[in-house]
């Protein structure tokens, strides 16, 4: 079975940074594409980065030049780093994981928050002003 664990979120001054992680157990990560998601309360679920197995990465634009996603194989685990954070980045943010999606349609089905076949809990972001 496969499961996802976010760790990493706290709650930072504006300006802060955090980190991240996805450990994934039950499979190895370079068989997927994976994102990070987040939700803000009262709002939709938005897709936030993706990759795909070759590494390529995508961003959604309120994100872009401040986060970075990557993957340690070795470690199968999903990161995220994120620099200048902004209270409108609170949320609490999940990984997901889906072995079905084609490298071609992985940054959509972020973009568009699609439903993965897996996903984490999800980890707590607060960034205050």
């Amino acid at each position: 079975q496969v499961q996802l664990e976010e760790a990493g979120g706290s709650s930072v001054q504006n300006g802060g940074s955090l980190r991240l992680s996805c450990a994934v157990s039950g499979d190895t990560i370079t068989t997927y594409c994976m994102g990070w998601f987040r939700q803000a309360p009262g709002a939709e679920r938005e897709g936030v980065a993706s990759i795909d197995r070759g590494g390529f990465a995508t961003y959604t634009d309120s994100v872009k030049g401040r986060f970075t996603i990557s993957k340690d194989s070795a470690k199968n685990t999903l990161y995220l780093q994120m620099n200048s954070l902004k209270p409108a980045d609170t949320a609490l943010y999940y990984c997901a994981a889906d072995p079905t999606v084609e490298d071609l349609a992985c940054p959509f089905r972020v973009a568009f928050g699609a439903v993965f076949k897996y996903s984490g809990q999800g980890t707590q972001v607060t960034v205050s002003s």
